[in-house]
């Protein structure tokens, strides 16, 4: 079936960084030569010059054209439709490239234009709604034109070569499958810190925050992968509700077990003096399957902190102090997976030191950005890596507390300086 893949949003930013570099990369694998991008912008765009600027070359010249409308004028849609003109034997798959404000009344004004028949697939970037009320209102509206099948929400962490090698590496390795309970686990942490601030974003990251930013999204679905359980005849087409499962056993966050920051600076840079958007978060999270009772999982992101990192660390249960006992997933930068071993330390001594056991792709392996993954798996209809509504509902339902809490705090909130550790902000 040939795709015609809409872009809104094709001269943003998302679209320049990332997706079209991933088209370009998935061109490059001759398999989906007979794709076609429609660019869809309030304006006039010079496609050659939008190519160079975002993959320094012109390759794609012949694939990408731009349409040219009114995003809030209906009879726009109706052109567009016009233009598109989907046949029997082809798929129209929409990318939001566009702030979470713009996408519904796309949305609204897509199917009044009858731009939903089954053949049409729609690409949501998050977040998912900005709290529990708006999500369901969000979820609603979609789903008056279009069905859920019809619907692909991304998270782009879902799509990582090293956030899918959870599932193998608890379902298909003997001694760790064995390990994944209460009785063996201590306690599970999960970082994602980046080393930069919000570099221009702050109209977005005003309307966001760390906690809906990064938590409801990213954290929750890395959580869910650890904690849900792995059938022995696993099928990839049934990870969401796997996912979903194992939400659902998660207790409501408790705010006393919670903290919010703002690194220092950030009130000018976003340009607004006495703003409470907080740019770090840490929260504990309990869980009632049996499985899981008594594990405490902590959840932290922050901007402008000490390193880049993504990493989901596993404390085994020790049986005295001295021994080694984390296991990490390193899920970016550098993706591959580490356990600290005690070894004896060469010499005549006997003395001990840590060493990491590791496992990461060779030097010259070509992992798929995630981006390519999420196009290529939309255009093909797997949709293991995308989120559920349920999903969605259930993680919201689980960090609402903490919004509800926060928004009746009127004290200050707590500043960091730049470049400090994940630690020392929670201490």
């Amino acid at each position: 079936m040939t795709t015609k893949l809409l872009i809104y949003g094709i001269t943003g930013d998302l679209s320049r960084r990332k997706l079209l570099p991933a088209l370009k990369e998935i061109y490059a694998t001759g398999e989906y030569d007979d794709m076609q991008i429609i660019g869809v912008s309030r304006r006039d765009v010079d496609v050659p010059a939008l190519l160079q600027e975002s993959l320094g070359d012109t390759s794609l010249a012949d694939k990408v054209r731009v349409f040219s409308m009114d995003l809030a004028n209906a009879d726009d849609y109706v052109r567009l439709k016009e233009d598109i003109n989907v046949q029997a034997d082809e798929q129209l798959v929409v990318y939001m490239s566009v702030p979470p404000s713009a996408t519904t009344q796309i949305v609204d004004l897509m199917g009044e234009a009858g731009i939903n028949g089954p053949n049409v697939k729609l690409l949501f970037e998050k977040p998912f709604g900005m709290d529990l009320t708006s999500a369901r209102d969000v979820l609603d509206r979609t789903a008056r034109y279009y069905d859920e099948q019809q619907i692909y929400r991304i998270d782009h962490y879902l799509a990582k070569e090293m956030a899918q090698n959870i599932v193998a590496f608890r379902g298909r390795n003997a001694l760790f499958a064995r390990l994944w309970d209460s009785k063996n686990i201590q306690s599970i942490e999960i970082i994602a810190s980046e080393n930069i601030g919000i570099e221009g974003r702050a109209q977005f990251y005003e309307q966001t925050g760390a906690l809906r930013d990064v938590v409801q999204g990213h954290l929750m679905q890395l959580l869910a992968l650890v904690l849900m359980d792995i059938p022995e005849d696993f099928n990839w087409s049934e990870l969401p509700k796997m996912r979903l499962a194992a939400l659902q056993k998660l207790a409501p966050a408790d705010p006393s077990k919670a903290i919010r920051a703002q690194y220092e600076g950030y009130q000018k840079e976003a340009g607004n003096p006495g703003s409470r958007t907080e740019t770090y978060v840490s929260l504990e999270l309990m869980s009632n399957d049996d499985n899981w009772q008594g594990v405490p999982m902590r959840l932290v992101t922050g901007k402008a902190l000490k390193d880049k990192t993504t990493e989901i660390r596993i404390h085994l249960r020790k049986e005295r102090e001295s021994q080694s006992n984390q296991l990490t997933f390193h899920i970016q930068p550098n993706e591959g997976i580490s356990m600290q071993l005690y070894v004896k330390k060469p010499g005549y001594g006997h003395e001990f030191e840590t060493h990491d056991l590791s496992f990461s792709y060779p030097e010259n392996t070509k992992l798929p950005d995630a981006y390519e993954r999420v196009i290529v798996d939309a255009i093909s209809g797997r949709k293991n890596l995308f989120t559920e509504s349920g999903e969605v509902i259930r993680s919201w339902e689980i960090l609402q507390p903490l919004l509800d809490a926060w928004s009746f705090d009127d004290e200050p909130i707590a500043q960091y300086q730049k470049s400090s550790d994940t630690s020392a902000v929670s201490s």
